[in-house]
């Protein structure tokens, strides 16, 4: 589900929000939100998360569709190689598509920040 800002939306399971809390010694709890709790999408980013790998892969493909025709067959041909090798990872970057999270406020007023989308739902 690809969330928007201004949409509202609730968790889809309990959320642990704190380690355990102690006073004077004694373990009072954790703080959670209850699965359910709902709220607005604030806002919404995109983490796009390029390997080396796959930057790389990009550089030479962009080359590769250049200056290929242009190139001495023998450099043509081990940059075609290499493009080659390294398309696996590109493949696998494309399928995986961006990582999104979102800060929701909460309508009990408790904010969550860079949480990732999957963990809610339309509200």
């Amino acid at each position: 589900m690809t969330l928007k800002e201004g949409q509202r939306v609730k968790l889809a399971a309990d959320t642990r929000l704190t380690d355990s809390v102690e006073m004077s010694g004694l373990v009072a709890g954790f703080l959670s939100l209850a699965a359910g709790t709902e709220g607005t999408v604030e806002r919404v980013v995109e983490h796009h998360h390029e390997s080396d790998d796959v930057r790389e892969y990009e550089r030479l493909k962009s080359l590769l569709d250049a200056f290929g025709r242009e190139m001495p067959t023998e450099s043509r041909k081990q940059l075609e190689e290499k493009v080659g090798s390294l398309e696996p990872q590109w493949i696998a970057f494309q399928k995986q598509g961006p990582r999104v999270t979102v800060r929701v406020r909460f309508d009990n007023g408790f904010i969550l920040d860079e949480a990732h989308e999957d963990v809610f739902t339309s509200a």
